[in-house]
């Protein structure tokens, strides 16, 4: 999983949800997993 400093680019691909898990902002895509990313 990456860590980004803005997911911005993550979030604009088709199906990508931001969740917060444990304080982190992750982005998390069902319809492409290879689109992970986490913030923080």
């Amino acid at each position: 999983m990456k860590v980004r400093s803005s997911l911005r680019s993550l979030k604009d691909k088709p199906g990508s949800v931001v969740v917060r898990r444990h304080g982190r902002v992750v982005v998390v895509n069902r319809t492409n997993p290879r689109f992970k990313g986490r913030q923080g």
